[in-house]
C-alpha cells in the first residue's frame, strides 16, 4: 500500500528507527561486521553478514554472540566483548560523517513539533546519543534516544509504561523487524524503504498492508 497522504496531527508519540531512517548507515554497518571478523575466515565474515542483513534492528551483541557461538562454535564471552568493541571503534567515526536524511530539522518541527519523538534503535545506545549530539541534531528528539543494550520490545515497553500520553503513536523503520516490533505494541508503522537492506521489502509491505514511503523527507510534502 503505497502511501499517498497521510494524517500526521493526532499521533502523540513518533518513533524513529536510526539506520536506514535517519542515517544512510546501514551499509557502512553491514560492511563493518565483515571488517571485524574476516580475520576468523571469509565464510564465517560472510555468514555473519548473511544473519545480520536478515536480522536487521537487533543488538550487535546478539550478533556477536551469534558468530562466535552458531558460526565459530566457541564459548568465549571475552571474545564477544573484544569484538563488540572493535566494531564499535570501526564505526563511530564514520556515523560522525554518513549521509543523514535531508531536512530532517523541517520534517520534525513541521510535522510533529507537539509530538513526543524518540530514537529506538539497535544500535549502541551511549554511541548513539553522541553522534545526535556531535552532529547537533539530540534536541529534536525530546523524548529520548534509546539503543543496545536493551532491545526495541524492552525500551519502548518501559516508555509506554512511563507515559500516559504515548498512543497514538508512529513509527517509521526500514526492516521486517521494525514492524513486528511495532505490531506487537499496537503502534502504527510506515516503511522506509530508500536505504533498507531487506531486499524483499516491497512484497512484504503488500502482503501486510504496510504503508510505505521512500524516506521521511517525503513528509514535508505530504502534510502540505
Amino acid at each position: 500500500m503505497f502511501l499517498k497522504r497521510l494524517s500526521l496531527k493526532n499521533y502523540k508519540s513518533i518513533i524513529f528507527d536510526c539506520d536506514g531512517v535517519l542515517l544512510n548507515s546501514n551499509k557502512l554497518k553491514t560492511n563493518s561486521f565483515f571488517e571485524v571478523t574476516k580475520r576468523f575466515g571469509l565464510r564465517s565474515a560472510q555468514k555473519l553478514v548473511d544473519y545480520h542483513v536478515k536480522n536487521g534492528g537487533i543488538s550487535r551483541n546478539k550478533k556477536f554472540k551469534y558468530f562466535v557461538e552458531d558460526i565459530l562454535n566457541k564459548n568465549d564471552d571475552n571474545l564477544i566483548d573484544k569484538l563488540i568493541y572493535n566494531y564499535g571503534a570501526h564505526v563511530k567515526n564514520k556515523l560522525l560523517s554518513c549521509e543523514i536524511i535531508p531536512d530532517l530539522k523541517q520534517v520534525i518541527q513541521k510535522n510533529f513539533q507537539k509530538s513526543n519523538k524518540y530514537i529506538v534503535s539497535g544500535g549502541n545506545q551511549e554511541e548513539l546519543r553522541f553522534i545526535f549530539k556531535k552532529r547537533k541534531l539530540d534536541y529534536l528528539f525530546n523524548s529520548g534516544i534509546f539503543g543496545s543494550p536493551d532491545s526495541k520490545e524492552k525500551i519502548l515497553n518501559r516508555e509506554i509504561q512511563k507515559k500516559e500520553n504515548f498512543f497514538p503513536a508512529l513509527y517509521f523503520g526500514d526492516s521486517k523487524y521494525d514492524y513486528e516490533v511495532a505490531f506487537l505494541y499496537k503502534i502504527d508503522f510506515i516503511f522506509c524503504y530508500e536505504w533498507t537492506e531487506f531486499l524483499e521489502w516491497k512484497s512484504f509491505c503488500y502482503e501486510n498492508k504496510v504503508k510505505y514511503i521512500k524516506n521521511i523527507n517525503e513528509l514535508i510534502i505530504q502534510s502540505d
